[in-house]
């Protein structure tokens, strides 16, 4: 009877210890940091959780004398290496976005190339331009260990008074073709040098007139289907999609595009037939923080099909997440039937086969 006993306690600990470490493959956390010694709490999540992957910034909303992750390119370099050390199989997702123009992590400032021209600018010059860009920014992130690149953006620059995307240049224009054009070149050049990237932001943030890193954002009366375009023509070369925060009454009546089962099952999946990997934008960005609690997003988040969830640990320093803290409240919503396990095992086998691609 004891060795009976024995054994169902170990083989639950088994299966904990097993569901821990599928939901860390679900996780890519941002954290505070310009090193991960063996002895570093990101170390020890990453091998404790074999958390999918980790996300870089330069900018430290907490200290901002000191860097976050990025000082300069013989300390991103060692950083990188440590990361991947940390990992059980070696096989991190090491991401950052890098578009070009405002959005680059790796800045001049810091000692790298910083002069990565904007999303529309690219586009005004011509493929050839593009290719010569977008081939030295691959190099430039493999030689630095950054193996996920999340961009490109191939939002259409639909709504001149839009303030996140057509502000900025990001966009590569407002046709869908010539949209696909150029983020197809910029795919090409990363996957030559080995870097994964995201399309983004899904359905469409081309048409919003806010920002939903600080709220709530409607784009029910402006979007348009045009902006899923993009998306279906690059189907077969991309690796990920990442899913915005935006409300679109036009696709489902009660929750944002990143939570929304019919947006990223009934759409994305169904409809467009992505069968790659489906990434949330950073899960604490106003527009979902403000709204829901972290129990509910990750629940809904998770059984709207989502793959990888975001948590930077960026917009909020009274709002950081440890992995084990995201952990512990996911296996806690499986236990009780809230979160789907064979959602879980699902989203587990279009990671492994992500990161195969590396």
């Amino acid at each position: 009877m004891k060795i009976f006993i024995a054994t169902i306690i170990a083989f639950g600990t088994l299966f904990a210890s097993s569901l821990e470490r599928e939901i860390g493959q679900m996780l890519v956390v941002g954290f505070f940091g310009t090193s991960a010694k063996p002895d570093s709490q990101i170390c020890k999540d990453i091998k404790r959780y074999d958390l999918a992957g980790v996300i870089l910034f330069d900018y430290n909303p907490i200290n901002h004398k000191k860097a976050k992750n990025i000082s300069s390119p013989a300390q991103l370099r060692a950083l990188t290496k440590e990361l991947q050390a940390c990992s059980p199989n070696h096989n991190l997702l090491i991401a950052l976005d890098q578009e070009g123009g405002l959005v680059q992590r790796l800045k001049k400032k810091y000692g790298f190339y910083g002069k990565y021209p904007r999303a529309i600018n690219v586009a005004k010059n011509g493929e050839a331009f593009a290719r010569k860009i977008y081939e030295k920014m691959a190099k430039e992130l493999r030689s630095y260990g950054i193996n996920y690149n999340l961009a490109p953006v191939v939002d259409l620059a639909i709504n001149p008074k839009n303030v996140v995307i057509n502000k900025y240049g990001r966009a590569f224009g407002r046709d869908p073709k010539r949209v696909s054009k150029f983020a197809s070149i910029f795919i090409q050049k990363m996957h030559k040098y080995g870097v994964l990237t995201s399309l983004k932001h899904f359905p469409g943030h081309g048409s919003s007139l806010k920002d939903s890193h600080k709220g709530f954002v409607d784009v029910s009366r402006l979007w348009k289907s045009v902006e899923l375009e993009p998306y279906l023509r690059l189907r077969g070369v991309a690796d990920s999609v990442m899913v915005a925060h935006i409300f679109n009454s036009k696709i489902d009546s009660k929750l944002p595009a990143s939570l929304s089962a019919r947006t990223i099952k009934g759409i994305l999946r169904n409809k467009i037939g992505f069968r790659g990997v489906v990434i949330t934008d950073d899960l604490q960005m106003g527009a979902i923080s403000k709204i829901y609690s972290l129990n509910k997003t990750l629940a809904l988040a998770i059984n709207a099909g989502n793959d990888l969830l975001l948590f930077g640990n960026q917009l909020n320093p009274k709002s950081i997440y440890s992995p084990k803290k995201l952990v512990n409240s996911i296996y806690a919503l499986v236990k009780s039937g809230q979160i789907s396990l064979s959602q879980i095992k699902e989203a587990n086998r279009r990671v492994k086969r992500l990161k195969g691609k590396l």
